[in-house]
């Protein structure tokens, strides 16, 4: 029987992160997965590492918005009938946590994770070959609207009193920046400091060999089989049970799967989203990734070709994919963008798991001696993996946390 100091459960980019971050410290560490690293929810994202992030995504503040949504024709958001009455109670939470002070709580508290989340990336990168998947033009936000321009002025202030970067731009000087795009739009801004990676995918693979380099145990077994064995952690795989004096929950959407059994219940909702790659029809190649804010897709230049991300569905984490927001976003996207023929013969799937507050949980599993969380990291499981690892390896090292954990505390949810 096989014994490490810490079981890691998830091979996602956050797992991969706090596992790398443990054995960097010395600790004989075992990642766990049914899948090899990087190939679940952690696959699929617009690949930015969104350190000059502010305010969360938030429930629609408008009746003509929810509408829109009710009534399936909104490009950014689909969900399905049957699941209506599970996803309620989250989306009613969400709904709370989507006020203007609510909103400006959460950009101040997870300021901190933001802050750290290029450098954390750039330290882990110097020790991989995946510095070069890493690009340092930022993104462009685009606005077909006023009104939709107007909308984020809040976080235009709000950036400038941090002393974020960003360059307001008109059409024209848009499309100096990203010649291949058509003036669809009224307004862009450019978020300069922004980082993105070119395959997020190759990236978790780079974290992932640097760990076993170092001495990690890669282990493939279903993290469900997670129990106590006197005063131990062990999961069980195919060569037999491997135990762990503390584990760490990182599983993404799966996380409920093996913490409901311990009797531990945290507020989940699931996010489904959508992308499929595309060759470029024509044009100079992107060079950034963009936004259409008025239709809540992005479109990203990746190893792949051009990927195509959609917004949010709400659904049951493992009901069939229904990827319908590409027949609404496709013609707006074409419309911005020469894209040509899509490169995958079906569009890839996956779940993020999140918290109404739009924060994760990152410390201790309450009344579990040993079990501790980082989960429920929403749309940035990329962008704060790294800064995650490193916060969660500090605590439990005994060392002093870059930035306060009390907000991201489980116990919050308490009652």
């Amino acid at each position: 029987m096989a014994r490490v100091d810490v079981l890691v459960l998830g091979a996602g980019i956050v797992g991969t992160s706090v596992a790398l971050h443990l054995v960097r410290r010395g600790l004989s560490v075992a990642l766990v997965d049914r899948r090899a690293p990087g190939e679940e929810t952690s696959y699929g994202n617009a690949g930015i590492i969104e350190g000059d992030t502010l305010f969360p995504p938030a429930f629609p503040n408008s009746f003509m918005g929810l509408l829109r949504v009710a009534l399936k024709q909104a490009p950014e958001a689909n969900y399905h009938w049957n699941a209506l009455l599970e996803v309620a109670p989250w989306l009613l939470a969400f709904r709370r946590n989507s006020t203007p002070e609510r909103l400006m709580d959460t950009a101040l508290t997870m300021r901190p994770l933001f802050a750290r989340a290029i450098a954390e990336h750039e330290a882990l990168m110097a020790e991989t070959d995946a510095t070069q998947f890493l690009r340092h033009t930022g993104w462009l936000k685009l606005f077909r609207k006023e009104a939709s321009f107007a909308a984020c002025r809040r976080e235009l202030d709000l950036a400038a009193s941090l002393g974020l970067p960003f360059d307001i731009l008109g059409v024209d000087e848009a499309q100096a920046r990203e010649p291949a795009i058509a003036p669809v739009f009224a307004h862009a801004v450019h978020w300069t400091r922004v980082a993105t990676v070119t395959d997020p995918l190759a990236v978790t693979r780079a974290y992932a060999d640097r760990f076993a380099a170092l001495g990690g145990m890669l282990l493939t077994a279903d993290a469900r089989s997670l129990h106590r064995s006197a005063s131990h952690w062990r999961v069980e795989t195919a060569e037999g049970p491997v135990d762990g004096d503390q584990a760490v929950v990182a599983l993404g959407p799966f996380a409920p799967d093996v913490l409901e059994p311990l009797g531990l219940r945290l507020p989940f909702g699931f996010k489904r989203g959508y992308h499929r790659h595309y060759r470029q029809a024509g044009g100079p190649a992107l060079g950034h990734t963009l936004l259409d804010a008025d239709f809540g897709y992005c479109l990203a230049p990746m190893a792949q070709g051009v990927r195509l991300t959609t917004g949010a569905e709400f659904a049951r984490r493992d009901a069939p994919p229904t990827p319908v927001q590409f027949g609404r976003l496709l013609p707006a996207a074409r419309e911005l963008f020469p894209l040509g023929e899509p490169v995958e013969a079906e569009p890839w799937m996956g779940r993020r798991p999140c918290l109404p507050d739009s924060r994760p949980v990152i410390g201790r599993a309450p009344g579990q001696a040993g079990l501790w969380l980082t989960v429920g990291h929403a749309h940035w499981g990329l962008t704060l993996g790294p800064a995650t690892g490193r916060l969660i390896a500090e605590m439990m090292a005994g060392e002093t946390p870059f930035t306060d954990p009390a907000p991201f505390r489980a116990e919050r949810f308490a009652g």
